[in-house]
């Protein structure tokens, strides 16, 4: 081997063992808690400690939780549900490191029964593949599925007269509505794209794309704020103005966390949630995202026209004016307005 062919091997080996050490080592710390499987519910205490095999000396260690400073014991009241990440930063005197572990929060609470009593049962158009649906100063405006067959419509709820009408282009399948701002806002499922109309024209001013969340179901608003599902446990909180993900919920009772979340309702402070493939409702805390009510509408399915193409409730609307809730389903033939009453 010639000189130079020497000297060539000699610094490759040398830039390689400089590369590999470049990064200072971590030290064998790690965070434990007191819960079991770092699961914890609302009302509990959660404590937390460095586990330190190797004795290293730690000369102070802050803890936060989502980015937030906490103390190293914690009483769980209003934090979000679902997994959360609790950061410690430890300072050795001549250097830090940051460590981190996932807990599980749940609610300490069941969820209540529900029950309802029919005010009222509209026609419906049976061909539509219901979505969305929501009333804005006394009118029904629907959002509907299935490629080739979306729509977004406005509906006279009382006769089903549909009173304007927009078809989607065949590659959207349309998903769920809300209206904010004199603007209908609809989601599409797979396509990463939503639709900005304007309220009295329908005209389409805009579109969007989804963030984090890879797909439309749900939509709903707390006049500020818009609220997206994505057929998971998450729901997630759009800024009105960029459409932008600024942060999400995520759904759990006592037990769990409630996943297919789909077509949503703004209702007195609280989210109604259709659940897909169920024909029930959740109602929601949009503060930590609990689930404190549940609705049982399955005996609705048998009043209407049973059918080869009939499916599951979906679609839930909240009338203002009359201080009702609409209800249908996927090519149901019926609106039925109900009273909701805890049992």
């Amino acid at each position: 081997m010639s000189a130079f062919k020497s000297f060539i091997l000699i610094a490759l080996s040398f830039l390689l063992i400089t590369c590999g050490n470049s990064e200072s080592k971590k030290n064998n710390v790690s965070i434990r808690t007191n819960a079991k499987d770092n699961v914890v519910k609302l009302g509990e205490t959660v404590t937390f400690s460095i586990h330190n095999p190797d004795n290293v000396d730690i000369a102070s260690v802050r803890y936060k939780l989502n980015g937030n400073t906490i103390s190293e014991s914690l009483h769980l009241k209003n934090q979000k549900l679902g997994i959360q990440t609790v950061t410690a930063t430890i300072d050795y005197g001549d250097s830090k490191e940051d460590v981190s572990t996932k807990i599980t929060i749940l609610n300490n609470q069941l969820p209540k029964i529900y029950g309802y009593e029919i005010v009222n049962i509209y026609p419906h158009d049976i061909t539509s593949y219901t979505q969305g649906l929501e009333f804005h100063n006394g009118e029904l405006y629907e959002s509907t599925g299935q490629y080739g067959e979306s729509k977004v419509r406005k509906v006279d709820y009382k006769t089903g007269q549909v009173l304007k009408n927009v078809d989607l282009a065949q590659q959207y399948f349309g998903e769920g509505l809300t209206i904010l701002d004199d603007r209908v806002y609809q989601l599409t499922w797979r396509e990463n794209t939503g639709f900005v109309y304007h309220v009295d024209t329908f005209e389409k001013m805009s579109s969007f794309k989804y963030g984090q969340s890879k797909e439309g179901w749900g939509i709903c608003n707390d006049g500020t704020t818009l609220y997206k599902s994505d057929g998971t446990e998450n729901i997630w909180l759009l800024n009105s103005e960029t459409l932008a993900e600024a942060s999400k919920l995520q759904v759990y009772t006592n037990k769990g966390k409630i996943i297919g979340l789909n077509e949503m309702e703004w209702i007195n402070g609280k989210i109604y949630a259709n659940r897909y493939q169920k024909n029930g409702v959740a109602i929601i805390n949009p503060e930590n995202g609990a689930v404190e009510g549940v609705i049982d509408f399955s005996p609705l399915r048998k009043l209407v026209t049973q059918h080869q193409g009939l499916d599951v409730l979906n679609g839930i609307a909240y009338n203002s004016e009359t201080k009702t809730i609409f209800v249908t389903g996927k090519r149901w033939d019926k609106l039925f307005e109900v009273e909701v009453f805890e049992k």
